[in-house]
């Protein structure tokens, strides 16, 4: 699919892995809306890239569909889709109290991640699919993120690496199932990022960080995340694939 001219929605577009994603598409011509639960990040990326920053909750099916419909109103039907949004959490399963981990911590992460994956697709897939079809009969197309912990989670991260596991091992089947519409599926595994996030940590911790990185040695930098998935849209045959972005990194238990 060309992006020249397509509507896109980006969700966790105001900061960044979405905000490099959103100002990637801008600059190949797509019209951008950035959803993201802070408004005020979202207008501030939206002012500098010409797009519309709504107020969404991924997880909240109201808030999504009228996330959708606003986009349409102002852009036209969406024909892409770039899951970002997500949170993240680290807390043992058992503390140094002897208590059990919090279920509710548990169930959030889930809820924005996975559940909230889900419900950005399946709304998106509903209005891509009575699209007339582009080349090779395509509708639509959406990038997901996951992340490494999908694969080796460290201690700590049960609830953020299930519901990342759980992400990459929908990609295939949600991208059979949407196949006789022509919508394709693909998820983004990245690694270590320099996002905002990690830019809280230490020097110190971020240059330890990033020395265990294979090659190179570096955090990765979310253009070029953005840049991935821009040619996961324009390369046709790319669908059902999860895609790590690690450098070559396993990360460590902990």
């Amino acid at each position: 699919m060309e992006i020249q001219g397509q509507a896109a929605l980006v969700t966790g577009g105001g900061s960044g892995l979405g905000e490099a994603t959103a100002r990637e598409l801008a600059r190949c011509g797509a019209k951008v809306a950035i959803l993201d639960l802070n408004l005020a990040n979202a207008e501030r990326i939206a002012a500098d890239i010409g797009g519309l920053a709504i107020q969404c909750n991924v997880s909240d099916a109201d808030s999504m569909q009228a996330a959708i419909d606003r986009a349409a109103e102002a852009h036209g039907p969406a024909r892409i889709l770039m899951q970002i949004a997500g949170i993240g959490t680290a807390k043992r399963v058992v503390a140094k109290d002897g208590q059990a981990a919090p279920l509710q911590d548990f169930v959030k992460v889930i809820e924005v991640n996975l559940i909230g994956t889900y419900n950005a697709s399946r709304l998106f897939a509903a209005a891509a699919a009575k699209l007339d079809p582009l080349e090779d009969g395509e509708r639509g197309v959406m990038v997901w993120t996951a992340s490494v912990a999908a694969f080796d989670g460290q201690v700590g991260q049960q609830a953020y690496s299930a519901s990342k596991a759980g992400v990459a091992g929908m990609t295939l089947p949600m991208a059979r199932d949407l196949a006789q519409h022509g919508i394709r599926v693909c998820t983004i595994a990245p690694g270590l990022f320099a996002t905002p996030l990690m830019k809280t940590l230490p020097e110190h911790v971020q240059h330890s960080l990033a020395e265990s990185i294979p090659f190179p040695k570096r955090l990765g930098k979310p253009e070029e995340f953005a840049h991935l998935a821009a040619q996961i849209v324009t390369n046709t045959h790319l669908n059902g694939e999860v895609i790590r972005l690690d450098g070559a990194l396993r990360m460590a238990p902990r």
